[in-house]
């Protein structure tokens, strides 16, 4: 079965999020870091990192799965999941051949 991609997107609870962290806040989104470079090691994420946008900084990812509802489980188990809020769409990623 051919690996699908999806574009993800980690809306913070508020537009500041990225600049004043409480350090309940900072807990979660270090365990969320660390859940993601898991799924970084397996091959599952292709790239991560939080956007620096000026009018609000928030998260973005690009993971290659097997289904939607494989994504939806990587959602449902991320630390940070509820304290920010997820959005994906589906993507036709382009790799580089070898």
């Amino acid at each position: 079965m051919d690996k699908q991609q999806f574009f993800l997107k980690l809306n913070p609870p508020r537009p500041s999020f990225i600049m004043d962290m409480t350090e309940d806040e900072k807990n979660i989104m270090q365990a969320h870091v660390g859940y993601w470079m898991g799924l970084l090691n397996d091959g599952i994420a292709v790239v991560f990192g939080p956007v620096m946008d000026p009018a609000g900084g928030y998260g973005a990812g690009v993971v290659s799965v097997d289904s939607e509802e494989q994504l939806k489980e990587i959602i449902a188990n991320d630390p940070a999941n509820g304290l920010n809020r997820y959005e994906y769409h589906p993507m036709r990623a382009v790799f580089k051949q070898s």
